[in-house]
C-alpha cells in the first residue's frame, strides 16, 4: 500500500499558495513627510513652471499634487519594501490629502492619521476585519485564505489539519511547515508518530484507531475495527451461504466447479500451519488470507462464533480438527475469519480460481499468470455485489444478481470500493503486475478467450 506524505506550511503563512502576510502601520515607525514638506515640493514644481513660462490652473495644481505624494509614498515603500513568504510587513504611517486614498473596507476617504496598507488596498485599521469572526485585526500578523483575510487563530481553527487518530492539531514542524500522513483511499489524516508508536490498524480496512473509537481484538492479535465487524464473518457454518454465492457467480461464468471442496474458516496459527505443509503455490506476504490446499492435512477449523468480552476481546471461540482427504486436485479452501462477507468473498473467489484452473488441467503457470487471473475474478465478483447491491437496474445474471443479503449499506459499498482499490493497487509483481496484465488482456479478448490462450501458451494474450 502506498502512503501519502502531505507537507504544507501553517497557518503562520510562511507556507502554501494562496496565504500572505500582513501587519499595522506601528506608532513607533518611521514618520511620513510632513505638510510643509509637500507644500515645498509644489512651491518648487510652481517656479519652474514660471521660468519656463507655463500657466497653472488649479486642476494641475491638484494633478500634479497627487503625483508627487504617490511619488513620495513609493519611495517609501521602496526603501522598506513589505516581505511574502515568511517577513511581515512594515508599512509606516503617511499623511496626505485626503481626496487621494479610499478605504477598502468602507469606501470612505482615508483622512490623516494612521491606515494600513496590505492586500494591494489602503484601510482604515478599523475596517480590515477577518472574514471568520468579523472582529478587527490588530495583530501584527494575519493569515490569508481565497483572498480573505483572517486572524491566525480564526485560521487555525478552520482550516489547520487536525490528526484523525489523536484528535490533536497536527504539530509544526521546522520553518513553520507541517507533515503529516493520509491514507490513500480514506484519506484518514494522522501524525506521523503514529506510524512508530504502536498505533493499531484494523486488519480489514487498514484504518487506523483513533481515539474515540476502540478496535475489538481478535484472538490471534489482529485488531478489528467496529464497522468491519458489522459485516464479519467469524465461523465456517456461516460461511457456507456466501460460499454457496460464489459458486452460482462461477456457474454465471461458465466455469462451473464440478468437485465438492470443502471450504473452511481458519485462525491465523491453523492457516500458517496448512501453508507450512502445503508444497504447492503462492502465497502473498506479508500477510496469507486465503490457501487452495492440495495435500491432505489436519486442519483446526472456526466452529463457533466467539463473543466479545471485557477489554474488546473476542473470547468462547470453539475450534475442531477437520481431516482433509485428496478426492481430486484440491483438497480444501481456506480462509482467515473475522473479515467483513465482501472481502471474506473476493479471497474466496480468488482461491476458487486456484482450484478451477488445477481441476481443469491448468500446470505449472507462471506465479503472475496465475495469480492474476485469480485476482481478475476476485476483481469481477467484488465489482458484480457492488452493482446488484446498489439498487441499480443492472441485468440480473447470476453475476449481476441481488444478493440474498439485499441492498448494500453505504459504508458496506465503500468496503466492498476499498477491497478493489487494494486489488488495483497492489505493488508485488505477482498479485499487483499480474492482475494489470490479466485484467488488460480479459478486457480485450474477454475472460473465455484469455483462459485458452493460457492453456496453449501458458502467458496472457
Amino acid at each position: 500500500m502506498v502512503w501519502l506524505n502531505k507537507i504544507f506550511k501553517g497557518s503562520n503563512l510562511k507556507i502554501s499558495a494562496g496565504q500572505s502576510h500582513g501587519s499595522h502601520a506601528d506608532d513607533d515607525g518611521r514618520q511620513g513627510y510632513e505638510d510643509e514638506d509637500v507644500d515645498h515640493a509644489i512651491a518648487v514644481s510652481l517656479s519652474e513652471e514660471d521660468q519656463r513660462g507655463k500657466a497653472v490652473d488649479n486642476k494641475s495644481h491638484l494633478e500634479e499634487d497627487e503625483q508627487l505624494a504617490r511619488a513620495m509614498q513609493e519611495s517609501l515603500f521602496t526603501e522598506s519594501p513589505p516581505h511574502r513568504n515568511g517577513q511581515v510587513y512594515q508599512p509606516y504611517p503617511f499623511f496626505f490629502p485626503s481626496f487621494s486614498r479610499r478605504c477598502a473596507g468602507c469606501n470612505k476617504e482615508v483622512g490623516h492619521g494612521r491606515y494600513l496598507s496590505v492586500m494591494g488596498a489602503v484601510w482604515h485599521p478599523e475596517c480590515f476585519r477577518c472574514h471568520e469572526c468579523n472582529k478587527p485585526i490588530y495583530d501584527h500578523e494575519f493569515s490569508m485564505y481565497e483572498n480573505h483575510p483572517y486572524h491566525k487563530s480564526c485560521y487555525r481553527k478552520l482550516f489547520h489539519p487536525k490528526c484523525d487518530v489523536c484528535k490533536q492539531f497536527i504539530p509544526e514542524i521546522r520553518d513553520g511547515r507541517i507533515e503529516y500522513r493520509a491514507h490513500p483511499f480514506w484519506g484518514q489524516k494522522y501524525c506521523p508518530l503514529h506510524e512508530r508508536d504502536g498505533t493499531p490498524r484494523c486488519c480489514s480496512c487498514e484504518r487506523m484507531e483513533s481515539m474515540d473509537a476502540k478496535y475489538v481484538t481478535l484472538d490471534d492479535g489482529r485488531k478489528l475495527c467496529l464497522e468491519c465487524l458489522n459485516f464479519s464473518i467469524m465461523d465456517t457454518s456461516e460461511c457456507q451461504p456466501l460460499y454457496l454465492d460464489i459458486q452460482e457467480f462461477y456457474e454465471g461464468l461458465n466455469m462451473k466447479v464440478e468437485q465438492q471442496i470443502p471450504l473452511l474458516l481458519v485462525e491465523r496459527l491453523a492457516l500458517n500451519e496448512a501453508m507450512e505443509g502445503e508444497k504447492n503455490g503462492h502465497h502473498h506476504l506479508p500477510e496469507t488470507r486465503g490457501l487452495c490446499l492440495s495435500e491432505e492435512q489436519i486442519v483446526r477449523t472456526i466452529l463457533r462464533r466467539p463473543i466479545i468480552g471485557p477489554g474488546n476481546r473476542l473470547i468462547d471461540m470453539i475450534t475442531g480438527p477437520y481431516r482433509l482427504v485428496r478426492r481430486c486436485e484440491v483438497t480444501a479452501i481456506l480462509i482467515l475469519y473475522g473479515l467483513p462477507r465482501l472481502l471474506t468473498g473476493s479471497i474466496l473467489a480468488h482461491e476458487m480460481m486456484h482450484a478451477w484452473l488445477r481441476l481443469k488441467g491448468y500446470r505449472n503457470l507462471d506465479p503472475d499468470v496465475e495469480e492474476g487471473i485469480c485476482q481478475v475474478l476476485a476483481h469481477m465478483w467484488l465489482d458484480s455485489e457492488i452493482i446488484s447491491g446498489s439498487g441499480s437496474n443492472a441485468a440480473s445474471t447470476s453475476s449481476t444478481r441481488p444478493s440474498k443479503k439485499g441492498a448494500r449499506t453505504q459504508s458496506e459499498r465503500k468496503l466492498g470500493e476499498f477491497f478493489k482499490h487494494q486489488i488495483e493497487s497492489d505493488v508485488s509483481p505477482e498479485y499487483g503486475d499480474g492482475f494489470r496484465a490479466a485484467n488488460r488482456a480479459v478486457d480485450q479478448y474477454g475472460l473465455r478467450r484469455t483462459l485458452d490462450h493460457i492453456s496453449l501458451t501458458g502467458r496472457f494474450p
